[in-house]
């Protein structure tokens, strides 16, 4: 059965995947990033050493569990809404928050060809929403 949702409380489904999947983006990608080439310590440590780089990483279990709630509130909202508008519109409004996390929180290099797909996107979402 759909039940018919507020634009506020639809808004509010979307917000949280968009929110806790980009949070759980950033913090494994910040978790990587952070244990270094996984293939030069699998190299000087064996297999053991690169799964024990990653298991010891508070920060990847905290990315993890920011993902596993974003496939929960994905599910949450799938339950009330359409798949039509809650897998577009998180699907893009995370690429643009990622995008923005990633100049911001990762300190990467985003060039004006992506400030502008996110934009585009954007644009798109607001299309779809109305």
């Amino acid at each position: 059965m759909m039940f018919h949702s507020s634009f506020w409380a639809s808004a509010g489904m979307i917000a949280t995947i968009v929110v806790t999947s980009s949070t759980g983006e950033v913090l494994t990608a910040a978790a990587m990033k952070s244990m270094g080439d996984l293939d030069e310590i699998r190299a000087q440590s064996g297999m053991k050493g690169a799964i024990r780089a990653v298991v010891t990483c508070p920060l990847f279990f905290t990315g993890i569990f920011f993902m596993a709630a974003a496939f929960f509130s994905l599910l949450f909202a799938l339950n009330r809404m359409n798949l039509s508008l809650v897998g577009p519109a998180a699907a893009s409004l995370t690429l643009v928050t990622n995008t923005i996390a990633a100049k911001f929180f990762l300190k990467e290099n985003v060039d004006r060809r992506r400030w502008t797909a996110a934009v585009l996107v954007c644009v798109g979402v607001y299309f779809l929403a109305h």
